[in-house]
């Protein structure tokens, strides 16, 4: 065999891999509704009758939504674990996992998206201030 029917081969094996992937789509409901992906594909400008590329995007979404808050989760524990080390003679009682905007932002962060925090009225005493009379 050559190099080329080796490709050809490859290449027939990746598109049947393929046609019966997006054909298991058509009997999967994914997390996402098809509803809403289509909602934000025609907002962004993209328009597809096709349910099957619907759906491929939901669960890509999906798939995005579990790994960031998979590393989320993992940045909570990291952080939790950290403040147990700083407070070893105190005996910690409430052992519950807490996710922060901190803990998603490193996460999200990680995919090249930034997040950047909103000013809470907890946060300052001049937030909400129009911003001419904060210097006074």
């Amino acid at each position: 065999m050559n190099n080329n029917q080796q490709s050809s081969e490859g290449r027939h094996d990746d598109d049947a891999a393929l046609s019966e992937f997006l054909a298991s789509l058509m009997d999967y409901t994914p997390t996402i509704p098809d509803e809403l992906v289509e909602h934000y594909l025609a907002k962004s400008g993209f328009q597809c009758p096709d349910v099957r590329l619907i759906r491929l995007v939901a669960v890509a979404t999906q798939k995005f939504i579990a790994e960031v808050a998979n590393d989320s989760l993992q940045h909570c524990k990291a952080r939790q674990a950290s403040i147990i080390k700083d407070k070893r003679d105190k005996q910690q009682k409430d052992k519950r996992t807490i996710l922060t905007m901190e803990d998603l932002s490193k996460a999200l962060r990680e995919y090249g998206v930034n997040v950047k925090h909103q000013e809470y009225f907890a946060d300052s005493p001049t937030t909400g201030l129009d911003p001419a009379s904060r210097d006074e």
